[in-house]
């Protein structure tokens, strides 16, 4: 990976905006894969919901529910504390699309009918996140931080 890949990827203009999305979607996201993943919070854990997506066609269920959980769950963790925000915001955002048009597309918007307006809600923020980036308090500025220090300190070695 070259370095103005990287630095692409982590830096970010946004301010407060992406920090007041982050978080919360984040946290939304994370505890939604623990469903899937740990059965947590009331979820059905990997066996109940490998077993949900292969009745509804997505096979093989298992992996399904790992890789869906996976994304909701490290992904949301991710985006709460601003860690590899572009890649983690559209790995959910792919996530959020198949749930839209595997589960709640033919339900109508409103969730009062298993619509897909919470999912479309998820995907929004993800998409504008994976633009944004994390924002003004990311750990990718840490990140992007380190990089400049790294890069210096090899100059400096020449």
């Amino acid at each position: 990976m070259t370095t103005q890949f990287v630095q692409t990827l982590l830096q970010s203009n946004a301010g407060f905006a992406a920090l007041v999305l982050r978080v919360p979607v984040g946290l939304i996201l994370a505890a939604h894969g623990a469903q899937k993943l740990f059965a947590w919070f009331g979820g059905y854990g990997l066996e109940g919901t490998g077993q949900w997506m292969a009745s509804i066609g997505l096979e093989p269920g298992y992996l399904m529910a790992l890789l869906a959980g996976s994304a909701e769950f490290f992904g949301g963790l991710a985006l709460a504390v601003g860690l590899l925000t572009r890649p983690a915001a559209l790995v959910n955002a792919v996530a959020m699309l198949v749930a839209i048009f595997a589960v709640h597309i033919g339900n109508g918007l409103f969730m009062s009918n298993n619509g897909y307006e919470f999912a479309l809600t998820l995907f929004v923020v993800s998409v504008a996140l994976a633009i944004q980036g994390g924002g003004r308090f990311a750990i990718d500025n840490v990140l992007l931080e380190q990089l400049g220090n790294a890069r210096q300190g090899e100059r400096a070695a020449l």
